[in-house]
């Protein structure tokens, strides 16, 4: 039954290899767990009880909560999909709710230490690969594994854009720099991909699709030399991509758009940040603000 709900999610529902990945992963945590407490491999037939232990479980093994309720978020589009096939009548999951936590606030890399980066470590940096790691990052807000996975046919160096494909196989185009374009095709001219890989536009020094942990190893080792910072990651960079771009004075929607967010809600988290460009903006264009007053 698992192998049909792999299949739905990646025939039907048309996600990313990393997302069936990550679904089949949990499943398979709780089909462990399962054939240890009830001598089963047939997790359909798991009651509510069933669910709750195995969250008691990962909660003593101390899995954080925002795994906890990845894996019960997992279990839920499971037997949604076993209900949708007439296999069970009754979700398991049903009045399990995710655990409360409050997340933890994401401190975005500094303009001025990015600035800091342009200007000195950049400019050092022999490894071109590694440049266009960390350019394409904080340039255009992508997730790793949508670096990752980029499509040589989908980058456009002429027309300074990208088509990125994201969460849940979305297509998005994201504009470049003229400056980025260049330094993509400066990496063409040592990008020697293996035959198996010649798909994706970013390859590794054996020719290989980049793996999403070497992005990290990169982005962590830069970021390092330029701030304190605890979170020095891929997603820190979209982060701080956003906020700078929000900061600017970009227009949220269109921020939206070039991170490829399904709802502004996911957007506007980058806008607490930006509470006195906001005043800013009231105080020179709002008909009821003074333009000799700060609020």
């Amino acid at each position: 039954m698992l192998n049909k709900f792999l299949d739905y999610l990646q025939f039907e529902k048309r996600y990313s290899p990393h997302t069936i990945t990550s679904y089949k992963k949990d499943l398979e945590d709780f089909s462990h767990f399962y054939l240890k407490t009830e001598s089963s491999e047939d997790i359909s037939k798991a009651d509510k009880k069933i669910i709750r232990n195995f969250i008691v479980e990962l909660s003593e093994n101390d899995i954080s909560k925002r795994s906890i309720n990845r894996k019960l978020s997992s279990l839920r589009s499971f037997y949604l999909f076993l209900l949708k096939i007439g296999e069970i009548k009754v979700s398991p999951t049903d009045s399990i709710s995710s655990l409360k936590f409050y997340a933890e606030k994401q401190i975005p890399i500094s303009k001025e230490e990015m600035q800091v980066f342009s200007d000195t470590v950049f400019s050092q940096m022999d490894n071109v690969l590694e440049k266009c790691i960390m350019e394409v990052l904080y340039q255009t807000g992508i997730r790793k594994a949508e670096l990752c996975g980029m499509i040589f046919e989908n980058v456009n160096l002429d027309g300074d854009e990208l088509k990125i494909i994201g969460k849940g196989n979305k297509e998005r185009v994201v504009p470049i720099s003229k400056e980025l374009s260049n330094l993509l095709k400066s990496y063409l001219d040592i990008r020697k991909p293996q035959v198996d890989y010649e798909a994706y536009f970013f390859v590794n020094a054996k020719g290989k699709k980049l793996s999403e942990k070497f992005v990290y190893v990169v982005v962590n080792k830069y970021l390092s030399l330029i701030t304190t910072k605890e979170k020095r990651s891929p997603h820190i960079l979209r982060h701080s991509f956003a906020t700078h771009v929000l900061d600017n004075g970009a227009e949220i929607s269109k921020v939206k758009k070039i991170l490829g967010h399904s709802s502004l809600a996911s957007t506007q988290v980058y806008t607490n940040a930006n509470i006195e460009q906001l005043k800013k903006v009231f105080n020179q264009a709002h008909p009821r603000a003074s333009k000799k007053e700060e609020l």
